[in-house]
């Protein structure tokens, strides 16, 4: 089950999210106080961030150290996905040039 999620978590971060939350709810919204709508958010805008701040943070220590680094790591690689993602989908822009090449 364990190599089943990190495969999951590796390919499809939001359906990890989401199976996370439903099978553990209070491990998933502990590290939001509770509150439900961050990890939405998360879940939709950022979500390998999301998936590794919940497994990063610890109660009553939260997130210190090298810990940081593989948060800043998960935001480079959830941004690079959006970016990248435009990239290859920029003739579908109306009134976008085709690159020249």
């Amino acid at each position: 089950m364990g190599c089943l999620f990190a495969i999951f978590a590796g390919a499809f971060p939001r359906v990890a999210d989401i199976i996370l939350w439903i099978a553990r709810p209070n491990q998933f919204l502990a590290p939001f106080d509770g509150n439900w709508w961050w990890p939405a958010l998360g879940i939709v805008f950022l979500p390998l961030t999301t998936l590794f701040y919940v497994f990063m943070w610890r109660p009553g220590v939260g997130l210190q150290g090298f810990d940081w680094f593989w948060i800043f790591l998960a935001v480079l690689l959830d941004i690079s996905h959006v970016i990248g993602s435009g990239y290859a989908n920029r003739d579908r822009v109306p009134g976008m040039a085709p690159a020249a090449g």
